[in-house]
C-alpha cells in the first residue's frame, strides 16, 4: 500500500511544488465528515497510482497558510499539482471516478 504522508505549511514547497511526480493533496480536518468519507477512496487511489502519483494530506486547522494561498474555502478540497502548478482542483466528496479522471490527466 502506498504511503500517504501528512504535510504542513513548512514543508509544502519541498513536498509538493518541488516534486518530480504529480501530487494529489487532500485538504481536510478531523471534524469534517465528508473528509472522513472520502479518505478510503484517496487511500485506494494512492495504492493504484503508486509510483506515478504522490498523495499527501494537509490538516487545514493546523496549517492555515497553504489553504489560504490556494483559495481553499471548503473541505474536502483535493488539488492535483503537476510541475509545481495546480493541474486540477476538486471540491467536495466526489465519486472515485471523478478523482481518477483528474489524476489520469496529470499522470498521462
Amino acid at each position: 500500500m502506498a504511503e500517504i504522508s501528512e504535510i504542513s505549511d513548512a514543508n509544502f514547497d519541498s513536498e509538493v511544488l518541488s516534486s518530480q511526480t504529480p501530487v494529489l493533496i487532500d485538504f481536510w480536518a478531523p471534524w469534517c465528515g465528508p473528509c472522513r468519507a472520502i479518505a478510503p477512496i484517496v487511500e485506494e487511489l494512492a495504492g493504484e497510482y503508486d509510483g506515478k502519483l504522490k498523495v499527501v494530506k494537509m490538516n487545514v486547522d493546523d496549517n492555515p497558510q497553504t489553504p489560504a494561498k490556494y483559495g481553499v474555502r471548503g473541505i474536502p478540497n483535493l488539488i492535483v499539482f503537476k510541475g509545481g502548478t495546480v493541474h486540477e482542483q476538486i471540491v467536495g466528496a466526489v465519486p472515485k471516478a471523478k478523482l481518477a479522471a483528474a489524476i489520469d490527466s496529470a499522470v498521462a
